[in-house]
C-alpha cells in the first residue's frame, strides 16, 4: 500500500519561498507518476505540478510555470515542490499523489493514493 506523508508547510510573505516534501513508501516507484496538487480556500482541488519517478519528465500549471520546481530524489524516496515567488493566491492546502497509470495526468481522479496535505499561507 502506498503511503505519502508531506512536510514543509507554513506561512510565508509575498515573495519568500518554502520547499514542500513528500516522503513516499509501500511500493517500487520506478514506474509511477508523482504529482503536487492544491486545493484554496472555497475552490476545487487543482493541478499543481507533476513529475516521472525518474525525473525524466515534468509538467506545470501556467499559474506555477517558472516559479514552482518539482524533483525527485530517487534515494531518498522523495518528491520535493520548490515555490519561489510566492503569492497570496498560492495560499492552499497542498496535497502529494501519486499513479502508476504510465501517463502524467493533471486531473486529480487519475491518482490512486493521497497524502494527508500540508498548509501554505502567503501573506501580503
Amino acid at each position: 500500500q502506498v503511503q505519502l506523508v508531506e512536510s514543509g508547510g507554513g506561512l510565508v510573505q509575498a515573495g519568500g519561498s518554502l520547499r514542500l516534501s513528500c516522503a513516499a513508501s509501500g511500493r517500487t516507484f520506478s514506474r509511477y507518476t508523482m504529482g503536487w496538487f492544491r486545493q484554496g480556500p472555497g475552490k476545487e482541488r487543482d493541478f499543481v505540478a507533476a513529475i516521472t519517478w525518474a525525473g525524466d519528465s515534468t509538467q506545470y500549471a501556467a499559474s506555477v510555470r517558472g516559479r514552482f520546481t518539482i524533483s525527485t530524489d530517487n534515494a531518498e524516496n522523495t518528491v520535493y515542490l520548490q515555490m519561489n515567488s510566492l503569492k497570496p493566491e498560492d495560499t492552499a492546502i497542498y496535497y502529494c499523489a501519486a499513479t502508476n497509470r504510465g501517463f502524467m495526468p493533471t486531473w486529480d481522479l487519475a491518482y490512486d493514493s493521497w497524502g494527508q496535505g500540508t498548509q501554505v499561507t502567503v501573506s501580503s
